[in-house]
């Protein structure tokens, strides 16, 4: 196994958990700053819209940079950000800091997913891509649920603290480790754009997106629907995230192998499932045992999905890997957002915490279209990447 694939995964740990602490924090953070649970909500929404835009800017800005030193740059910013959230004192400033993070967010993971996928293989990419995300499954495995259990001691700004240091041992990490890849492909900016023009991209973004949309509508307001519905205590709600994680855990490496093996099959399977099993926190959410059990499989059949949707992207973009990549980092993150407002919408409209998984289920079902959509454009207009993603 290369080491470098260990230490794009340290880094990936360290930039999950700054974007998913604060889902544990969420009621802290709102009682913290004087705002409502949906007005907190727009604190993961802005960072998401923050990768989302900031996605396809930092991936132009460093297409003439080698890989290794575009992810020192990315990696500088983050712990930039990380500070900056971590001195917040209000809610604007906090809004200001997390976008700031987000900046580097969805370049990093697009452009390391593309080294990892490079240190392997052809018939092991997703599976190195799955190893590259495993750090973001475990950010949610101990991350989420430590960083919650120190930011409801400590404070909520704690976190961010130890993820800055996080930062600056995977720079360092990424300095020493990281081949410098001289014999790499010089990137044809020109080409890269010229990629967009790919309708069959576009379909498997928008698959990505609604997909993000679908996990997170539930994922963001699972603290606040443990907290009220569940009646949890606080050290009750950072167990449930832990076993959350182990499930995501499970989940990725379960969907790298399924990627590896039929991809197209494996996601359009996958995302039946998560509409099914989404909808079902509805009726379990009252009751502490079979909650439990429903989050940790939703939790399992939400990042099952994640290498084969990574992939999937880049089939599409081979003529301009970092782009694809990083569009689709910025693709997860719009859904992010799309399903955290989907999610405070309902809230707000007086629907109740319960009815949030039920729309989680409806975005599912409308992410299962889109893949049917893309795959079909991968037959009629790619033939070549037909093989690939059937």
């Amino acid at each position: 196994m290369p080491l470098a694939l260990l230490i794009l995964a340290l880094s990936a740990f360290a930039i999950g958990t700054t974007e998913f602490v604060i889902m544990g924090l969420l009621p802290d953070v709102a009682r913290s700053l004087s705002v409502s649970i949906p007005s907190a909500g727009w604190l993961i929404s802005g960072y998401a819209l923050g990768v989302a835009i900031g996605a396809p800017i930092m991936a132009v800005a460093t297409a003439s940079l080698p890989r290794k030193r575009a992810l020192l740059l990315l990696m500088g910013i983050f712990i930039v950000g990380n500070v900056l959230c971590a001195v917040a004192t209000d809610y604007n400033f906090l809004m200001v800091a997390r976008i700031i993070t987000a900046l580097c967010h969805g370049a990093f993971f697009g452009i390391g997913s593309v080294v990892a996928a490079s240190l392997v293989p052809e018939n092991k990419k997703a599976s190195a891509v799955a190893l590259m995300f495993t750090g973001l499954t475990l950010a949610n495995v101990l991350g989420v649920p430590l960083g919650t259990a120190l930011g409801q001691v400590a404070g909520w700004q704690m976190p961010f603290w130890v993820v800055a240091v996080l930062g600056v041992l995977s720079l360092i990490g990424l300095w020493r480790v990281m081949p410098s890849g001289h014999d790499e492909e010089k990137t044809d900016l020109r080409a890269e754009i010229g990629q967009l023009r790919n309708a069959g991209l576009w379909a498997a973004l928008s698959t990505t997106m609604l997909f993000s949309a679908a996990t997170f509508a539930l994922f963001t307001y699972v603290a606040p629907l443990l907290e009220d519905v569940t009646h949890l205590s606080p050290q009750g709600i950072t167990w449930t995230l832990f076993l959350i994680g182990l499930g995501l855990t499970v989940g990725n490496y379960i969907g790298g192998r399924l990627a590896d093996w039929s991809l197209g099959t494996a996601l359009t399977g996958i995302f039946i499932v998560l509409a099914v099993v989404s909808s079902i926190v509805r009726w379990t959410s009252p009751s502490l045992i079979p909650v439990e059990i429903n989050l940790f499989l939703w939790a399992m059949v939400s990042f099952a999905a994640v290498p084969g949707l990574q992939v999937n992207v880049m089939i599409f973009g081979k003529a301009a890997p970092n782009l694809a990549a990083t569009l689709n980092i910025g693709a997860f993150n719009l859904g992010n957002a799309l399903g955290a407002w989907v999610g405070g919408s309902v809230i707000s409209a007086g629907l109740g915490l319960q009815a949030v998984p039920l729309a989680a289920g409806a975005l599912a079902l409308t992410a299962v279209l889109a893949m049917r959509v893309s795959l079909r454009l991968a037959r009629d207009e790619v033939p070549a990447c037909a093989a690939a993603v059937a």
